[in-house]
């Protein structure tokens, strides 16, 4: 099966069609999301509450926030972390550069590929 079998995942994404597409390819490729948060807080918390083996995040939150607190929370922890956007590298603060970044839009293969890759150590400065 997949190499993400089993993995256990916290989404951060605040758009309910994204969120839901994200848990299905996620299903599909043998991953557990372990928990869905559209914001700073409910991510926190959830980190706290569920630890997830790896994250996946989106820049921009619910309530004009951004996903900086959550990434600088991962890094401390280890907690290796995917961030999809639209942005480029050079637009993004210090806090992604222990990430991988993956371009939105994305396929599943690209999304698998960006989780494997965070897992085994690349950053998105590679």
């Amino acid at each position: 099966m997949s190499g993400l079998q089993d993995l256990r995942i916290l989404v951060v994404e605040n758009d309910e069609m994204s969120a839901a597409l994200l848990q299905m390819q996620l299903a599909q490729s043998g991953a557990v999301v372990v928990g869905q948060a559209a914001s700073v807080d409910e991510a926190l918390r959830l980190l706290e509450e569920t630890q997830p083996q790896i994250a996946l995040l989106d820049y921009r939150l619910a309530n004009h926030e951004t996903s900086d607190p959550v990434a600088q929370a991962l890094a401390t922890r280890g907690i290796p972390f995917v961030l999809a956007t639209g942005m480029v590298l050079d637009q993004l603060p210090d806090a992604f550069r222990s990430g991988v970044l993956l371009t939105k839009p994305y396929l599943t293969a690209e999304l698998n590929a960006a989780l494997a890759r965070a897992l085994q150590g690349a950053s998105v400065a590679s």
